[in-house]
This record gives structure tokens, sequence and C-alpha cells, in this order.
């Protein structure tokens, strides 16, 4: 019986070495064991408000400009997530584009003003190098993204 117990908790191990093994961290790394997944969050902005969560997905977008925010897929279909980190303390990479990521960080609910949402919009465009439409925008938004701390990407 202990034999058996010592080859479990080997086999334990190296499943979790491996799982980790190829990965390039950024930040503080991921500490949180538990997966959220990023529907249930849209799904439910203010249950997580505030919260710490991990999450994964595939990196859908990176910011051209600054590498301060990638989009993340979600577990539905045609949901992203934007993960945000603060500029300069981690930079996320071009090449993360289409590459598997898992992130930690806190859940923020943003209430924008047509204003605010006018210029976030176009910021946004900039940061993409793409022309800004400005009647994409129709009045007050909100938006959910992840206040990112670590990340690892593989």
């Amino acid at each position: 019986m202990r034999h058996a117990a010592i080859g479990i908790l080997l086999l334990t191990f190296s499943l979790v070495w491996a799982a980790s093994a190829g990965a390039e961290t950024y930040g503080s790394g991921v500490s949180v064991t538990e997966t959220t997944a990023v529907s249930e969050i849209l799904a439910n902005p203010a249950a997580y408000q505030g919260r710490t969560v991990a999450v994964e997905g595939t990196v859908v977008e990176v910011c051209a400009k600054r590498g301060c925010w990638v989009e993340l897929s979600s577990d539905q279909k045609y949901q992203t997530i934007r993960i945000k980190v603060t500029d300069g303390v981690i930079v996320f990479p071009m090449s993360a584009r289409g590459k598997h990521a898992r992130v930690q960080g806190t859940v923020e609910e943003l209430q924008m003003s047509a204003e605010q949402a006018l210029a976030a919009a176009r910021h946004h465009a900039e940061e993409q190098g793409k022309a800004f439409d400005p009647s994409s925008v129709s009045g007050p938004t909100t938006h959910v993204r992840i206040r990112a701390t670590g990340a690892e990407i593989r």
C-alpha cells in the first residue's frame, strides 16, 4: 500500500511538472488552482467583482502598442474577455497570439459614460492601428475585464 501511495504521489508530481513545462511565466505567475469559466464571469460579473480568479483560453489579440492587454477566448463561442495589466509591469509579446494562456487577476466591471466609451474605443483602435468609426459607439457601456497580476502562456 505504501508503494502505491508513493507511486501516486510521483505520478501527480510528474503530471503537474509536465503541465507547467514549456510555459512562459509573466508577472507573479498563477497560484490560484481553481479555474473559473470566462462565460460564468461575463454572465454574472457582479458576483465576481473584486475577486481574484484564474481563467484560461486562447489569446486572440494582443495590444500591438505596448503589450499591456490581451483578449482571451471564452469557453463559449464568440466571447472574449480583456486581460489588462499595469503598463510596463507585464508586457505580453505579440507572439502570444494563438497560444493557450492561464491568467490570474481581479475581476473589474467598468461602467463608462458615452464619452468615456467613445474615448476608450478610439484608444483601442489606435492601439490596434485601425481606423476609428465614432458611430460604432452608442451610449454608455459596461466592460468586464480582469486586472492581471500574472500569466502563463504556452
